[in-house]
């Protein structure tokens, strides 16, 4: 939040807004599944990862990448953006392939696959986070 009221340009600090809401609306709701999948609830658990968490997940690489073009920062240069893009990437194929497949199932498959995919999904948060904040190797500029 600090690098928002640090930016004096006005599209990238609505990007850095858009970028963590997005953040807390795609991982949010992961939180909530497996409460929800004991509760029975696999249909609202279902419309809340298709219709919430997933459309943040692709939102929070567009305003990302929105970020990176206002900013000139070379992607190629800069290791935290491309490492955090390559995890991101991993979290869109486990959100894809291991949760959304069993978010409308209460078997017990199903249920380890959701385990094991919003386990996933959290260290790959936790090492995004890290990455975001501490930003290890600095900045490249495209100039």
């Amino acid at each position: 939040m600090i690098a928002i009221l640090e930016s004096n340009d006005t599209v990238t600090q609505l990007l850095y807004l858009v970028h963590i809401l997005s953040a807390i609306a795609a991982f949010g709701p992961l939180f909530l599944y497996p409460r929800m999948q004991r509760a029975g609830e696999t249909q609202a658990m279902a419309a809340l990862h298709m219709k919430l968490a997933f459309p943040a997940l692709v939102l929070l690489w567009v305003a990302g990448m929105g970020m990176a073009g206002t900013q000139q920062i070379s992607l190629g240069g800069t290791w935290f953006v491309t490492l955090t893009i390559v995890l991101w990437l991993i979290a869109l194929v486990v959100s894809w392939f291991l949760i959304r497949p069993a978010v409308s199932d209460s078997s017990e498959d199903a249920r380890k696959k959701m385990a094991a995919g919003i386990g996933v999904t959290h260290l790959i948060l936790i090492v995004s986070l890290y990455l975001m904040i501490f930003k290890p190797w600095g900045y490249e500029f495209n100039v």
